[in-house]
């Protein structure tokens, strides 16, 4: 089973993939996110 994110916005939950980086780090992969609930991220770091 691969392990998940839950996004919650409101009353809606995104289920997001969580993926492992070459150097064993984890991501939260957000690729589908604006198709499946209109959000963007930001990121001004």
């Amino acid at each position: 089973m691969s392990e998940t994110a839950q996004l919650i916005i409101g009353d809606n939950t995104y289920e997001l993939p969580v993926i492992k980086g070459t150097e064993d780090e984890k991501a939260i992969d957000i690729s589908k996110l604006r198709d499946q609930s209109g959000y963007v991220t930001l990121d001004i770091g």
